[in-house]
């Protein structure tokens, strides 16, 4: 919310939450926000353009879909639904209203993989045969929804991994994933095919093109720092990678790779965190009608339903 104040685009006009401590933090930043007791409340307003959605993913579809019905334009915290199914309702239902719909895929907005991303388009790297993805998280997460399938839909790899699946399908111009095979763990013990939520996960991916891509990402993972975050793209000329500093969930470095050459092609400071929704912000100040970009939501859900067995 601070990022959408700080752009001086947004007016911050009403709030709501069922936590009264979380609402007189967020009047703090905005002290002349009305507040609504339910959501339903702010959709309904004539005033309101457009909202944040930022409550449990169980919540998600639901409320997107009711706020493209009140014509609003919607930017959601990822994941925008629990499954491929919610998510592509949640499209059609921008479509329908004919409303802007962004996501909170924030690591695009990254300096660190806009640096990375023009090497791995242009072909400079060669022909890509390899896609490298770790997110792991020294914690879990502190909410008990998140531990619940029902409401989450996934453990860790909806948290974390759905955001380097983003990132990978995004930088490859989402080529088609043909082959998925997954083990998905909680507390060292196989989870796969039991409707339970995983903490730690490894997947391998075949996706067209003849490209495999391997993913490992964790909750509570013994890796000796806060996080490992890694995307790495390696070609016949090369490779580069995005990865964290130091255990930073925040500070990125880009490396372009030759053999055993590399270069460091950006590094902290970068306050890329509220960028996705500046974004958004930004493009709703100059038309709020339907973006077809929005469709790329959907892919990344898509190959999480095949991770979980979904599909």
């Amino acid at each position: 919310m601070q990022a959408a104040i700080e752009s001086g685009t947004a007016n911050v006009d009403m709030l709501s939450d069922p936590s009264a401590d979380c609402i007189s933090e967020a009047l703090k930043m905005a002290p002349g926000a009305r507040t609504a007791l339910s959501f339903e409340e702010v959709v309904a307003d004539p005033k309101i353009d457009a909202v944040v959605i930022a409550t449990p993913s169980a919540l998600h579809m639901q409320q997107a879909v009711l706020a493209f019905e009140n014509n609003k334009a919607v930017f959601c915290q990822k994941p925008l639904g629990r499954n491929a199914a919610e998510v592509a309702a949640v499209i059609e239902a921008a479509k329908k209203a004919n409303k802007l719909l962004g996501a909170d895929f924030s690591y695009r907005y990254t300096t660190a993989f806009q640096k990375i991303l023009p090497l791995v388009q242009s072909g400079e790297l060669g022909k890509i045969f390899a896609v490298d993805l770790k997110f792991h998280n020294a914690y879990g997460p502190d909410k008990p929804w998140f531990y619940d399938m029902k409401q989450s839909g996934g453990g860790c790899v909806l948290d974390l991994g759905i955001h380097l699946i983003d990132l990978m399908l995004y930088a490859l111009d989402f080529p088609e994933v043909t082959q998925v095979n997954s083990s998905l763990y909680s507390k060292g013990v196989s989870v796969k095919g039991k409707n339970e939520v995983e903490d730690f996960a490894s997947v391998s991916m075949e996706l067209a093109n003849d490209i495999n891509a391997q993913l490992a990402c964790s909750w509570n993972l013994q890796a000796g720092q806060e996080a490992v975050i890694e995307v790495s793209f390696y070609g016949t000329n090369g490779g580069v990678s995005m990865k964290n500093l130091n255990g930073s969930f925040y500070d990125f470095a880009a490396y372009r790779f030759w053999g055993t050459k590399s270069e460091t092609l950006a590094g902290p400071p970068d306050a890329w965190g509220g960028r996705a929704l500046v974004n958004w912000i930004d493009q709703l100040s100059v038309r709020s009608e339907f973006e077809a970009s929005a469709e790329q939501y959907l892919p990344s859900a898509a190959v999480l339903d095949k991770i979980y067995g979904r599909s």
